[in-house]
């Protein structure tokens, strides 16, 4: 505890004095319980509850398993309430039931798996045939590297970040082309049951979170569900994603997450398909947001792009104040040009330059005027 409080004076004083701020505390009031070890995360207790069938059985139809999952999806958030007025030390000890509902979610997400319909690509992969995906992830875990990241927002510091390889996009400006595009599988190979050790040495070591992000955690779904079978301590998880999962993963994860941090990076389907690769952005990334936002705590990212003010900083900020009015939102200045747009600037023109001042003062006014929290997180 002392190691924890020393780093956070040292790297990120503002991560303590976030806290003061009555809308952030409120806003992330469940993350906040969490995090102090005063409520469980929710994965936590879907370990306890109990399900009537066993989900591994390969004879069973996967329509039969989705339809048990409706049903427990449905009592979990009485149940979870029930539970979270114990103390968390009690319900580390609880006694495990044969079958869960988080053994539900593992064997459902193993089956979306192959042919792959985890994110809204559905390319089919036969990824439990070793054959890899559009995001380039197959039947492995591979994590580049995991550590206490200082730089995320205020309230996440020290984050404990997992960073997968792989990803479902194929951004021109990509940071992490390097782990995400260019060398996804020269990572380290993990277990379910050695990545979960990654998140007792990471809550151990005075992690605030596990932060799942790459790359792009989304291929990972059956994974990071099945590592939590092997979790047995309290730590919230942290979804860090640009949030592009077919409607059949985000049910599966939306009531298992304790926050969220997805992207928001595009205002339009044009934009994304020119500089993501990706079609339809628009609908799935809002749907999902949507539910994230519903379903818990959320703090919005969006990195402004130059010369993308118009068409989608400006239409993203207003559907947040009209859709997601609970979030917090990281409005982002670090753009620079990366990866395709540093080694073709004339293909990218619109892109190929860092963000003006101008460009960032009408972002924020904007947010300022549709009443938009953003300062206390950036």
């Amino acid at each position: 505890m002392v190691d924890w409080i020393v780093s956070l004076i040292t790297y990120r004083p503002d991560a303590i004095s976030v806290w003061s701020d009555p809308t952030v505390r409120e806003r992330l009031s469940h993350y906040y319980s969490v995090m102090r070890n005063e409520k469980p995360a929710r994965f936590l207790v879907s370990k306890l509850m109990p399900i009537d069938i066993d989900p591994y059985q390969s004879e069973l139809e996967s329509r039969e398993l989705w339809n048990a999952h409706e049903k427990y999806a449905r009592e979990f958030t009485t149940f979870y309430k029930d539970m979270a007025s114990m103390s968390v030390a009690k319900i580390e000890k609880y006694e495990r039931p044969k079958h869960s509902y988080l053994d539900l979610k593992v064997a459902l997400a193993h089956r979306l798996m192959s042919p792959c319909r985890l994110c809204e690509r559905k390319c089919g992969a036969l990824r439990l045939e070793g054959k890899p995906g559009v995001c380039a992830v197959d039947k492995e875990i591979i994590v580049h590297s995991y550590f206490h990241h200082m730089g995320e927002e205020a309230p996440l510091v020290p984050s404990g970040t997992i960073f997968y390889g792989g990803c479902n996009f194929k951004c021109v400006y990509c940071q992490n082309y390097d782990i995400s595009q260019v060398r996804p599988r020269d990572g380290d190979r993990l277990t379910p049951s050695e990545l979960a050790a990654v998140q007792v040495f990471l809550r151990k070591r005075g992690a605030r979170n596990i932060n799942h992000v790459g790359g792009e955690p989304t291929p990972y779904i059956p994974f990071i569900l099945g590592s939590w079978k092997y979790l047995d301590i309290n730590v919230p998880q942290l979804w860090n994603s640009n949030m592009y999962m077919s409607e059949e993963s985000m049910a599966l994860i939306e009531d298992v997450i304790d926050i969220w941090l997805p992207d928001l990076k595009y205002g339009n389907n044009e934009c994304a398909r020119r500089l993501s690769k990706v079609e339809y952005y628009w609908e799935v990334v809002t749907r999902n947001i949507k539910r994230a936002h519903d379903s818990g705590d959320i703090i919005i990212r969006h990195l402004v792009l130059p010369n993308h003010i118009d068409c989608c900083t400006i239409p993203i900020l207003k559907w947040i104040a009209n859709n997601a009015p609970r979030s917090l939102v990281n409005i982002m200045e670090q753009y620079r040009p990366e990866h395709l747009v540093a080694r073709y600037p004339s293909k990218y023109p619109d892109i190929a330059r860092r963000v003006t001042y101008e460009e960032m003062k009408r972002a924020y006014e904007t947010a300022d005027s549709l009443g938009i929290i953003y300062r206390p997180v950036s």
